[in-house]
């Protein structure tokens, strides 16, 4: 198994702290947003005599009523086409599980979900990279460059759109183009779309869902956690129109009996999250991210293209090695006795020869510490020993 380049730096912030540094974490996409009241309340009035198993594909009130929170997005569901699982995380493991034989291929565009590779080996599957481009915002490389990488063995292409680790957003004709591509080849077509709620400057959400002629292909995936910032609660859900893939998922949530009961009542009860809610939270991460990239684009060697949806972004800096960088900034250094929290690119590439003078930024602070946050990097930059020189940087960005 891989480790997770989220996480793996995690000792060395623990004794940072430990030390009395106070460390900004924009490593993970865990927001300072406050989760709704209206499932904080339900967990608060929820008081059964036995919290016993819930059905193995989730609570029904919970699968009927979330068809509702998908109308709005005018994707028309069955409650039967809707599987609840713990977490996004085990949506995707299953969904792997139930389309795909050992061995294997699935296609994603990188960089990609570190995790995607965590779940691809525990699957058995082969995941094959398509490189994306920092230059062009990493919109989706040409369809002739996923042809080239189609083997017999091909079976499913995979995206997140909004995109984790990049931003990016898919447009209609995007994914139009590749619907064409598993119509042609008779593939799987795995969608996370965890971000739905933030797209920004005015651009359309299009869901795989909504993608005539390949209904039968498409599984969705889907999470609670950054919608309604909620990610300890643990509830996912894969959703398909295809029964058979529903049949067989099925008997993998029975296989692990049923998700999390306390967090189905929370999520159930989060669908009558007012507009107001979300038209706030919007606001602030579009606020965060304006500000995340224009000050990152300021320093001398960095470039960091503007996203249009999720909470993160990818910077090109001018170092020798993100790994060593991010790991350096927790162990030598601080500024006024503060350190930021990074996650080196290298671990969102299948390619490890990718990504090694890049970032990944989770901007899921408030203003003041992304202010601070990026003060730090901009200091830290002047000092790191593995620091390339500004001819360096426009070369390796040329």
């Amino acid at each position: 198994m891989p480790s997770s380049p989220i996480r793996k730096l995690v000792p060395y912030a623990e004794k940072a702290k430990s030390e009395g540094k106070k460390i900004f974490h924009l490593n993970i996409g865990q927001p300072d947003i406050e989760t709704p009241e209206t499932m904080l309340n339900a967990i608060h009035t929820f008081s059964p005599k036995v919290v016993e198993y819930s059905h193995s594909a989730g609570i029904e009130s919970y699968r009927r009523k979330l068809t509702s929170y998908y109308d709005r997005y005018k994707i028309a569901l069955d409650y039967t086409d809707i599987m609840i699982t713990t977490g996004g995380s085990e949506a995707i493991e299953i969904a792997m599980m139930a389309c795909l034989d050992e061995g294997d291929e699935v296609i994603i565009p990188e960089p990609f979900y570190a995790n995607y590779n965590g779940f691809g080996m525990q699957a058995g599957i082969v995941i094959k990279p398509v490189q994306s481009f920092i230059e062009n915002g990493f919109a989706l490389p040409p369809i002739s460059e996923f042809e080239k990488v189609i083997t017999p063995k091909t079976k499913a292409i995979m995206i997140c759109n909004p995109n984790n680790p990049t931003g990016y957003l898919y447009t209609k004709d995007e994914l139009e183009s590749l619907r064409d591509l598993v119509a042609k080849y008779n593939l799987w077509f795995f969608s996370d779309e965890v971000y739905r709620e933030f797209c920004y400057d005015d651009k359309e959400y299009f869901s795989v869902m909504h993608l005539k002629g390949i209904e039968q292909n498409v599984v969705m995936l889907d999470s609670i956690s950054k919608r309604y910032s909620a990610c300890g609660a643990r509830i996912g859900a894969l959703i398909s129109r295809n029964k058979e893939v529903m049949d067989a998922a099925l008997k993998f949530g029975q296989a692990r009996l049923s998700p999390p009961t306390f967090g189905q009542v929370a999520a159930e009860a989060a669908i009558d999250t007012p507009d107001s809610y979300f038209t706030k939270v919007k606001a602030e991460y579009v606020a965060r991210r304006d500000y995340v990239v224009e000050a990152l684009n300021k320093i001398d060697g960095v470039f960091c293209p503007k996203p249009s949806g999720a909470f993160y972004c990818i910077a090109r800096l001018p170092i020798d090695n993100a790994d060593k960088f991010c790991q350096w900034l927790l162990e030598k250094f601080s500024f006024e006795n503060e350190t930021v929290m990074l996650a080196p690119a290298t671990g969102f590439y299948s390619n490890t020869a990718l990504g090694t003078d890049e970032v990944r930024i989770a901007y899921v602070l408030k203003i003041d510490d992304l202010k601070r946050s990026i003060r730090c990097i901009e200091e830290a930059l002047k000092v790191y020993p593995g620091r390339k020189s500004i001819r360096e940087a426009v070369r390796a960005q040329s």
